[in-house]
């Protein structure tokens, strides 16, 4: 199994931060580039417990379907993001936040598996972990975007 943290602090209080983590909406516009689209489960608003969605991109040349449940959830300090059906062997994002002297550190731990035995170890290990931290730091970088300005109360509402 492969990991990495990527960690992003955002100039705005844990509870805004963690709500625009956890919204799909803000999800779809983060992941244009790879025309992601919610096609089941909770396909708008914010994801809560227990919650399923089912994300549909392009992802290297190829429409793939990712099914994620959100199976712990701490507002506003943490969640999980589980895969429970798609192409890889597993797939599990912790979400955190934590109130700092900026507003809020938010750290990103992920953790893969590919399949395809010592075939599929290489790609992760040559390709696809990389792949995955550019797509997550690119997603950072929207949230602290609409955190930092008034843009997250489009998203949320409030």
């Amino acid at each position: 199994m492969d990991s990495f943290t990527i960690n992003t602090i955002i100039k705005n209080k844990c509870e805004v931060v963690f709500d625009l983590s956890r919204s799909v909406d803000l999800h779809l516009i983060s992941t244009s580039k790879t025309n992601e689209k919610a096609v089941a489960g909770k396909t708008s608003g914010l994801r809560n417990l227990n919650e399923t969605v089912t994300w549909q991109a392009n992802h290297l040349f190829k429409i793939r379907y990712l099914t994620s449940q959100i199976t712990a959830l701490n507002y506003p300090f943490s969640f999980t993001d589980q895969m429970i059906k798609g192409d890889l062997q597993s797939f599990s994002h912790q979400h955190i936040f934590e109130k700092n002297a900026e507003g809020t550190l938010m750290t990103d731990v992920i953790y893969l598996k590919s399949p395809y035995g010592l075939l599929g170890q290489i790609v992760m290990k040559l390709f696809l972990k990389n792949y995955f931290k550019k797509l997550l730091i690119e997603r950072n970088n929207i949230i602290k975007q609409f955190a930092e300005t008034e843009q997250w109360k489009m998203i949320l509402k409030k």
